[in-house]
């Protein structure tokens, strides 16, 4: 992955409580919502990062689209099928922080598969230790830990829960 402009995904997803940010969320959804229908589709919230947010990075980001798409649909009480505009605001926010951990995936993955094998999870300790100074003092036992499907892989999503349970942050993002 190429360097990644933090300031501009920063920016680009405005999902502070300030009245300026929600202002800006509400122009935002309406770009993102072609139909204007009020709500968004997974193909929708896709095509957006391309075409109406312009970050490559983002929209090469699949499994961090997903995710923090489908931690957002319905929470706001609506379609448990569409994320709602009283869902976007944690739907910006989530995406912001599944890409940090998507980013951080891709670092241990080594050969661009989407999954980390074991010998990839133990070469990338020194590197990941430098770049979230998480220290793992037991890369074997972590990576059982993680591979909840017993599948020898780990997958974005065992990924991102495990990063979230262990409050992982990217040291050379810009929170």
């Amino acid at each position: 992955m190429s360097a990644i402009n933090w300031s501009e995904i920063n920016a680009k997803l405005p999902y502070g409580r300030t009245t300026e940010e929600k202002e800006r969320r509400k122009k935002l959804f309406k770009e993102m919502d072609p139909n204007g229908n009020g709500h968004l589709s997974l193909a929708e919230v896709d095509k957006a990062m391309r075409d109406v947010l312009k970050i490559d990075e983002l929209f090469d980001a699949k499994p961090a689209i997903k995710a923090a798409y489908n931690a957002a649909k319905g929470k706001g009480g609506g379609n448990k099928d569409y994320i709602q505009f009283r869902e976007f605001r944690f739907f910006l926010e989530s995406l912001r922080q599944y890409f940090e951990y998507y980013v951080i995936f891709e670092r241990f993955d080594e050969n661009n598969d989407g999954t980390i094998t074991l010998v990839e999870f133990v070469k990338a300790q020194d590197k990941i230790k430098a770049s979230t100074n998480l220290n793992i003092e037991d890369p074997e036992a972590t990576f059982k830990e993680l591979d909840k499907n017993d599948g020898a892989k780990i997958l974005f999503d065992e990924f991102f829960t495990w990063a979230i349970k262990n409050n992982l942050d990217l040291n050379d993002d810009e929170d």
